[in-house]
């Protein structure tokens, strides 16, 4: 889609729908609303009157014009109580906007910065926002099916700023929002993709990719050279995959790391069967999700290079299948990883903290800052926070937890603590190695952290994204399917750096 910034009346505008707002108990409009208003004849007010339109959050009324103004219809979007009134709020009626507008086959839709008057927003927060909400809304995976039309789709998108002095800094909102919406964007499609396309050697392409559009560096290991890495554990989960797996290393600015370096890790199971400790397969189809976070580090890359951001960032997915074959690792095996540390496996379905080990060993070659991953890892932690409610966050460092608990409420991609005590290390003692896999279901979300705790030795946060990945359903600016979660909380982290 085409994003200008164009200054200007919104009234005056050439583009064929209008999107203007109004509060929650509001009893006439004001500003930009106001305008459009007196144009349409006081159509507006009319509705606020009767109580045709009580300005609730995401509610979309539609007004035609009749010749008044140029273009064939006017959306008034309600942003909800004042009180209540932030940025999720603007995304949520951008959103339901421009779903609206899709709905009426618009073409181009030209809006208000929703927020950014009366709402108290700062011109830049609230273009982002509106964008963002109107990007990812109407974003769609394309689906290899057969289909006898195509979906109307909107063709562009122009953000109406009448006072020349807030233009530059809604500008740079927009643009922003147009880098994270692209990272989103690939986000949802990798998960979103069925896992025989989706394979690791997939998601090497699309590295190779982003490498080549946004001038990154980029290394991929194949299994031979892993095992010159000596990363027993990566290699124990690839045993059983017939599909080569593929350990990706992307880094933006290489050469500038004056700053520390950021590193983020995302878990690439491509498809995960449980391995010889075969998961049931009722809903076993949703475990192409099981690389959402390797998904969520290749298109917070995206974003984060679009944008520009000053930092030295290295993202790792170490990717792989995890599948029953006979060469397949089998439970009371014991591995080594690249550290030394030895690994009893209980349950061959406790990979993911496999693969992540040897990554975050790796991640230590790079002396981090600070290194995130995000994966996910356990049921538990949907039982223990909910789906679709907030990732489980285990860290190391109270100001990275802090960070990212204020990033997580601004784009609302909530995080919640959860403890590392040192009493979990207790459930994963082994009597034959340094380590088990798994402890068991009781606590499962924190001794899952604990054993990837083991294999950190710098500032680290470790993010349950089980809960997030995947939606059954659509909500406001997110469709059912992959959700992309992570890359907005990312971007919002390290653009706070």
């Amino acid at each position: 889609m085409d994003i200008r910034v164009d200054h200007g009346a919104i009234q005056d505008s050439g583009a064929d729908t209008l999107i203007v707002n109004l509060f929650q108990g509001v009893g006439e409009p004001t500003g930009a609303t106001a305008a459009v208003d007196e144009a349409l004849g006081g159509a507006i007010g009319d509705l606020i009157a009767q109580g045709d339109f009580r300005g609730k959050t995401g509610e979309v009324a539609v007004l035609y014009p009749r010749g008044e103004l140029a273009a064939k219809r006017v959306l008034l979007v309600g942003l909800g109580e004042r009180e209540r009134f932030g940025t999720e709020a603007v995304r949520r009626a951008a959103a339901a906007a421009a779903a609206r507008a899709r709905e009426l086959s618009a073409s181009h839709l030209a809006t208000i910065v929703h927020g950014g008057g009366a709402g108290g927003l700062s011109p830049a927060s609230a273009a982002q926002a509106t964008v963002e909400g109107s990007l990812l809304a109407l974003y769609r995976y394309r689906a290899s099916k057969q289909v006898t039309e195509e979906p109307n789709e909107i063709a562009s998108l122009t953000v109406v700023e009448f006072d020349q002095e807030r233009l530059a800094e809604v500008e740079s909102g927009a643009r922003a929002a147009e880098a994270i919406a692209a990272g989103v964007m690939l986000a949802r499609d990798l998960v979103n993709m069925p896992p025989n396309v989706a394979t690791p050697g997939k998601l090497a392409e699309v590295a190779t990719e982003l490498a080549r559009d946004h001038d990154l560096r980029l290394f991929v290991g194949d299994r031979d050279w892993a095992a010159e890495q000596k990363m027993g554990t990566f290699l124990a989960v690839a045993k059983g995959a017939e599909e080569p797996p593929a350990f990706i290393v992307l880094e933006h600015n290489p050469e500038r790391s004056e700053n520390g370096t950021v590193v983020l890790v995302g878990k690439g199971i491509t498809f995960d069967t449980g391995g010889i400790s075969l998961k049931p397969s009722a809903k076993m189809e949703e475990m192409k999700c099981d690389m959402a976070g390797a998904a969520a580090v290749l298109g917070a890359m995206k974003a984060i290079a679009r944008l520009g951001l000053p930092h030295h960032v290295v993202a790792i997915a170490p990717c792989t299948e995890n599948m029953p074959d006979g060469r397949s690792y089998h439970p009371a095996d014991v591995i080594t990883a690249s550290n030394g540390k030895t690994v009893e496996i209980i349950s061959t379905d406790a990979e993911g903290r496999l693969v992540l080990a040897d990554a975050l060993v790796y991640a230590g070659r790079y002396a981090p800052k600070v290194v995130i991953d995000l994966a996910t890892l356990t049921g538990s932690c949907i039982v223990a926070l909910g789906q679709g409610m907030a990732a489980g966050l285990f860290s190391n460092d109270d100001a990275l937890r802090d960070a990212l608990c204020a990033a997580g409420e601004t784009t609302r991609e909530r995080v919640w603590p959860l403890p590392l005590w040192e009493e979990y290390t207790e459930e994963i003692e082994s009597r034959v190695a340094d380590l088990k896999n798994s402890g068991g279901r009781q606590g499962g979300v924190a001794t899952s952290a604990v054993f990837l705790q083991a294999f950190t030795d710098y500032p680290w946060a470790h993010l349950d994204i089980a809960g997030m990945a995947l939606s059954d359903k659509a909500n406001s600016y997110t469709p059912a399917g992959g959700t992309g979660y992570g890359v907005r909380l990312l971007a919002e982290w390290l653009r706070g750096l």
